[in-house]
């Protein structure tokens, strides 16, 4: 079990997920689709204050794409104004490819090497699709992250999950300081929810583990207030939730969201984690480095 932190006195990591596979312009006319959008969507949340990004990129057509040289140039776009911003990029199991497609984007080196990459560790099922991470995919992915120098940004949506982390640990595939995001509120996996948030916590292995929680749909704000009050980290952005409200009357943006963020934090008197500090926490290299 993960030990007790008295997290509230730390700062907190607010990791942005500003699109990801699903959100389409009918469902919102604010989700940024395009990579001019979604850089344009992270520069102005930077602005406001951001620690991790989390990239998904689009082709001309809105599909979703794991090519190297479109995550490449929304990598090289955002570094050129926010070097300091920590990148994350997806190896998501929704659009059902083979390890070689997701793994495409690990490719990329040198300056425009990625930080971190996301990694499921387990299958799932959403609301209409699947997320197929089969044993052998998630062991393919954490050798190559590993062997490439990207830090794996761990995604749990249940308690098995935090069990399969807990294996890669012992076959030196992860190597603390880990990064994980848990995630709750998807139909099929653990729900916004004292007693599912805490059994997911104690899940997750003694190690050195930085987890953010993470609401999906309108599990976002009650998820993202407890977040901010406690957990080290909190996810934000509009590829887990379009809305403002729970009623869905009010269309949000990223930048909107995470201006919030920063309201509950101020509320309690809690500052937010710069990159710079966050990279020190996670044991990364600088930009360069």
């Amino acid at each position: 079990m993960v030990a007790p932190h008295l997290n509230f006195l730390q700062p907190v990591i607010i990791n942005l997920a500003p699109t990801g596979i699903i959100p389409t312009r009918a469902q919102s006319p604010h989700v940024p689709l395009q990579p001019d959008e979604v850089v344009r969507d992270v520069l102005a949340c930077a602005e406001v204050g951001i620690t991790i990004v989390h990239l998904h990129a689009r082709d001309p057509d809105g599909r979703s794409t794991y090519s190297k040289s479109v995550f490449s140039r929304m990598i090289g776009a955002i570094r050129d104004r926010r070097p300091d911003l920590i990148l994350c990029v997806t190896c998501s199991g929704r659009d059902g490819l083979s390890i070689e497609e997701r793994a495409e984007v690990l490719e990329i080196t040198g300056d425009l090497k990625p930080d971190m990459a996301s990694l499921t560790l387990s299958s799932l099922n959403f609301v209409s699709t699947a997320s197929l991470n089969a044993p052998d995919t998630v062991t393919t992915l954490a050798e190559r992250m590993r062997d490439r120098g990207i830090k794996p940004e761990l995604e749990v949506f249940d308690i098995g999950m935090g069990n399969m982390m807990a294996a890669l640990l012992r076959r030196r595939l992860i190597e603390p300081p880990l990064y994980a995001n848990l995630l709750f509120g998807n139909i099929a996996s653990a729900q916004a929810r004292f007693t599912d948030i805490g059994a997911v916590i104690a899940s997750l292995p003694s190690a050195d583990v930085v987890y953010g929680l993470a609401g999906i749909g309108p599990a976002q704000l009650p998820v993202t207030a407890l977040a901010v009050a406690l957990a080290p980290a909190v996810r934000i952005g509009l590829e887990d939730n379009l809305w403002l409200d729970a009623e869905r009357q009010k269309p949000a943006t990223n930048k909107v969201l995470v201006e919030r963020v920063h309201a509950l934090a101020s509320a309690i008197g809690r500052p937010v984690m710069t990159a710079t500090e966050a990279r020190f926490r996670l044991g990364l290299v600088k930009l360069g480095g």
